[in-house]
């Protein structure tokens, strides 16, 4: 009878260190999921912050190249012209 004490005691203990691991873990996967989850939204942040930038760097490039700065200047004319047959376009669909 008392190997049967000891074998229920046994699985108590053995039970009682499971829920505790399994509490622990559970914890440390809500942690680990609202990292996530922030690492997310910074990472978004930073995309935004990256295509803002990129959108200023283009413009500037632009307007260096119309104060004469010969280091844009093709690109600029390309993006002009593109822009013109764009209008084009429109105003030949506006004319049907």
């Amino acid at each position: 009878m008392s190997d049967l004490i000891e074998i229920v005691d046994s699985l108590e203990n053995r039970i009682s260190k499971l829920l505790h691991k399994y509490e622990l873990m559970k914890q440390q996967n809500a942690d680990l999921k609202s990292k996530i989850q922030e690492l997310e939204s910074n990472s978004e942040l930073q995309t935004n912050q990256l295509k803002h930038w990129e959108e200023k760097f283009s413009a500037l490039k632009n307007a260096n190249a119309m104060l004469g700065s010969d280091e844009y200047k093709r690109e600029t004319k390309l993006k002009i012209n593109a822009l013109i047959k764009e209008i084009d376009m429109c105003i030949a669909q506006l004319s049907e």
